[in-house]
C-alpha cells in the first residue's frame, strides 16, 4: 500500500497521543467531540481487553495548540486517514474506529477516506451522540458566530463540561476557540451520498439528548451493508462518555473474535 507524504509538523506522534500499544492489540482510534480534545480518551486507556485505545488529537488544542484548525471536513478528515494509512503501511492491523458527536461524523469520512486513498477498511465503526450524516444538519442559530455567554449556556445545556469552567471567563476563553472551529466545520459539512460502509456499525444514543434524537442515531443503519447495532444510554448527550464502562462493554461485545483477549 502506498501512502501519500504527509505533511511537515503534523506527524503521527502528535495526531495520534504516544500511548504504548501492546503487542497484538487491535487499535481503536477514537475521535473527539467539538471542542474537546484528544485527553478525552485518556482514561479508556486499558480498559477494553485487547484493545489500543488511540485517541486522535485535531490541531488547535494541546500539543498541536500552535497549528491552525481545520474549517472543512474533508481536510480533517483526510489527515487522520493518512495518519491511520501511516500506521497501517508500517504493518499495523486490525483496527476500528469511535467517535462521539462530531466525532462520530469524522470518522465516518474518515473511513470514507481511507477507503478511497486504497487503503484496508475498519472492523468496526463505532458512533456515539450523532445522527447519521444525512441528517447532521446544524439547524437554529449559527454556534460558530454566537456569543461567549450564549455558547456558555449552549454547553451548560449539553452538560459534559465541569460548572467551574463555564463561571471562570479566563478558562472559558481558552476553551471556547476550538469549540468555534469544530462547530465551522459541523456547519460546514455537507452529507456527500454514497454506497453503504462495507464495515459494521455500532451506534449508542440517549433517551435524554437534547441535540440527537435516538431515531436520528438509528438512521446510522442505512450506512451499512453489514451488521448494525443500536444501544440506547439513560442519559443526555455525553451519556456514552459518561457511562464510560458500559460504552466499553458494548465496544469489547462488537468486537469479540476480533481481539486476542
Amino acid at each position: 500500500m502506498s501512502v501519500p507524504t504527509r505533511s511537515a509538523g503534523t506527524g503521527v506522534s502528535k495526531r495520534v497521543l504516544p500511548f504504548g500499544v501492546p503487542d497484538g492489540a487491535l487499535r481503536l482510534y477514537c475521535l473527539p467531540h467539538a471542542g474537546a480534545s484528544a485527553s478525552v480518551f485518556r482514561p479508556w486507556i486499558g480498559r477494553v481487553p485487547g484493545v489500543a485505545v488511540c485517541p486522535m488529537q485535531p490541531p488547535g488544542r494541546e500539543g498541536r495548540n500552535a497549528e491552525p484548525q481545520h474549517e472543512r471536513m474533508e481536510s480533517l478528515a483526510d489527515e487522520f486517514a493518512r495518519a491511520v494509512l501511516e500506521v497501517l503501511d508500517r504493518g499495523t492491523h486490525p483496527y476500528a474506529v469511535y467517535g462521539h458527536s462530531l466525532g462520530a461524523l469524522v470518522g465516518y469520512e474518515v473511513v470514507r477516506r481511507i477507503g478511497e486513498l486504497g487503503g484496508p477498511a475498519p472492523v468496526h465503526l463505532f458512533v456515539s451522540g450523532c445522527g447519521a450524516p444525512e441528517r447532521s444538519a446544524e439547524t437554529g442559530p449559527l454556534v460558530s458566530t454566537m456569543s461567549d455567554a450564549q455558547i456558555a449556556a449552549l454547553m451548560s445545556r449539553l452538560g459534559g463540561t465541569p460548572p467551574g469552567l463555564l463561571a471562570e471567563p479566563a478558562l472559558l476563553r481558552m476553551f471556547l476557540p476550538p469549540f468555534r472551529a469544530d462547530f465551522v466545520i459541523k456547519e460546514n459539512y455537507a452529507y456527500r451520498p454514497g454506497p453503504p460502509l462495507a464495515v459494521p456499525i455500532t451506534a449508542l444514543a440517549a433517551t435524554d439528548d437534547p441535540r440527537v434524537g435516538p431515531g436520528d442515531v438509528e438512521a446510522w443503519a442505512g450506512h451499512t451493508a453489514g451488521p448494525f447495532r443500536l444501544h440506547t444510554l439513560a442519559g443526555g448527550h455525553f451519556a456514552a462518555l459518561e457511562q464510560a464502562a458500559v460504552t466499553h462493554r458494548h465496544i469489547a461485545e462488537a468486537l469479540r473474535g476480533t481481539v486476542a483477549c
